[in-house]
């Protein structure tokens, strides 16, 4: 029996306790929300998993993206990406190598942590392909589903699998065109293929197999994004939305069949259009849980992108959107080194935490800085902190003459000018 079995039949699994209890909400509103498709638990029959439920009325989850490229291929830097994204607070992972020995890799990053390990399998079938037959489009259609089953005994236990894309949402890219052209690696390979081969995409067609191979694994099924906007001028259109909709039909198969299913967000959007994608994604795909890549508000940042993507995951957050793909400041530019997934993971769990604010009105922490800054209580104030080694350290930098304030505003503290007439 897997978790939506479970559910479906009245039992609290102990999975489902963890997550009630992290969260604050009772065991039967996780159950009920695993049973309807509202809230996913990745696990993993062969390792253990740290329990992480990403969904409706949870924290917004924040998820780690790190592996190697064609160019750099160092496996000892993408595990200290693994150490940087725990240390900084990333809730699951996802390895999305394109150089080296996939599967060495794979197994490197799962000894390393405890989190939930996601990958797109259709990645190592078409670049095998590549460096076996010269070009991704002879990739076999038997691999895409064998390396899915390997991955997944690997111990990776989320999977963005690109299922939406098939010849409707091509023929809806070929007719609107595109001013950022298509951005997502897994769109392009599959796009590709299924042009040179004149076939039709095989996670779609064979979908009822390839949720088979989940189901036996116990892997949760992340839709992948493969139309997903890589300018802000495309956000919104059409092959989105036709990718989108087949997604979300999909989603409910495989939930009826007992996979738990995420549904994957657009990339680029400007800010008046993520209320309409939050909340057009929630009401097609019946509330499934939305993972959001991004998003990125404004294409002109780069070396600043994790704080643009910030900007986008606050307002996605805070309109529904149950999990975050961190942008580090290196996207457009180069690999993220583990300094910038550090910062990456930071920038997005800052984001998370003001989205919360609003979606599930989580101020409490908030409420204890205020006081803490009004009491000049520096050691509250650090407690408090999303990152109190940071905050502890820059004013360790520049510690005043009278430690009850900062260099800040030294002699002339309001808090200290007023506190003499006032008592808060």
């Amino acid at each position: 029996m897997g978790l939506i079995e479970d559910a479906r039949r009245g039992v609290v699994t102990e999975e489902m306790r963890i997550v009630a209890a992290a969260e604050g909400v009772t065991e039967d509103f996780v159950r009920r929300g695993v049973a309807d498709g509202h809230i996913v638990i990745p696990v993993s029959p062969y390792r253990k998993v740290k329990i992480c439920g990403i969904g409706e009325g949870l924290r917004t989850k924040v998820n780690a993206s790190i592996g190697t490229s064609s160019d750099i291929v160092d496996v000892d830097m993408e595990v200290e990406k693994v150490r940087q994204a725990e240390l900084a607070g990333a809730d699951t992972l996802m390895e999305l190598s394109t150089g080296g020995d996939f599967m060495e890799i794979r197994r490197r990053v799962v000894e390393a942590t405890t989190l939930s390990v996601g990958s797109v399998p259709l990645y190592q079938a078409f670049i095998e392909a590549a460096r076996k037959h010269g070009a991704v489009v002879h990739m076999e259609e038997d691999d895409l589903f064998r390396i899915t089953a390997e991955q997944a005994k690997a111990g990776t236990n989320f999977m963005a699998i690109h299922t939406g894309i098939n010849y409707e949402t091509m023929k809806r890219l070929q007719n609107q065109g595109r001013h950022g052209g298509l951005v997502s690696r897994g769109g392009a390979f599959m796009t590709a293929w299924m042009l040179h081969n004149e076939k039709e995409n095989p996670l779609y067609s064979e979908f009822d197999y390839l949720v088979e191979i989940l189901k036996e694994h116990e892997v949760t099924l992340s839709f992948g994004n493969g139309m997903r906007a890589g300018a802000v001028h495309d956000a919104t259109d059409r092959a989105q939305i036709q990718e989108l909709l087949i997604n979300a039909e999909l989603a409910d198969k495989a939930h009826e069949q007992g996979v738990q299913a995420i549904i994957e967000g657009p990339g680029h959007i400007p800010i008046d259009e993520i209320q309409t994608n939050v909340v057009l994604q929630k009401r097609v795909t019946n509330r499934k849980p939305f993972y959001m890549l991004g998003p990125l508000v404004t294409d002109i940042a780069p070396g600043y992108d994790d704080r643009v993507a910030a900007i986008g995951a606050a307002l996605s957050s805070s309109y529904g959107a149950d999990f975050i793909c961190y942008v580090t400041p290196a996207e457009h530019l180069a690999l993220p080194t583990p300094e910038e997934v550090y910062e990456g993971v930071m920038s997005s769990r800052i984001a998370a935490h003001v989205g919360d604010m609003i979606k599930l009105k989580k101020r409490d922490a908030d409420l204890e800085m205020g006081h803490a800054r009004r009491d000049l209580d520096w050691e509250r104030q650090f407690a408090v902190a999303m990152n109190p080694e940071r905050a502890r350290a820059i004013r360790a930098e520049r510690m005043p003459a009278d430690t009850d304030g900062c260099t800040m505003c030294g002699d002339y503290c309001a808090l200290k000018i007023v506190g003499r007439h006032f008592n808060f």
